[in-house]
């Protein structure tokens, strides 16, 4: 905000820290099988698929300088997966918090 209005704002270092951290959290998330609805996988590991799909798709728009892309694909990762889905999967009745939220 103290930069002069119009001049290019760089967020680099910033932006390869979030998608690492993306990246480990999504990976990290596929080791854990705690609801199992299909062998060892449930509905809450499709998005750690897709956060890996995501994550590439937003670092080639960001290369490929498509701000309207890239701005779009962080947005479907950050609104959906953190906030709207993930949320939801937490206040499941199976899982600790549901079950504190709503007993059982």
């Amino acid at each position: 905000m103290a930069r002069v209005k119009g001049t290019a704002f760089r967020i680099g270092p910033l932006g390869y820290t979030w998608v690492g951290l993306m990246l480990l959290a999504a990976l990290s998330s596929l080791l854990i099988h705690e609801l199992r609805q299909w062998g060892n996988f449930s509905l809450i590991h499709l998005l750690s698929v897709f956060t890996l799909a995501m994550l590439p798709l937003g670092i080639y728009f960001a290369r490929q300088h498509n701000v309207v892309g890239h701005r779009k694909t962080i947005a479907w990762l950050i609104l959906w997966r953190a906030l709207v889905i993930a949320g939801a999967f937490t206040l499941l009745p199976s899982r600790i918090l549901g079950r504190m939220m709503f007993g059982g």
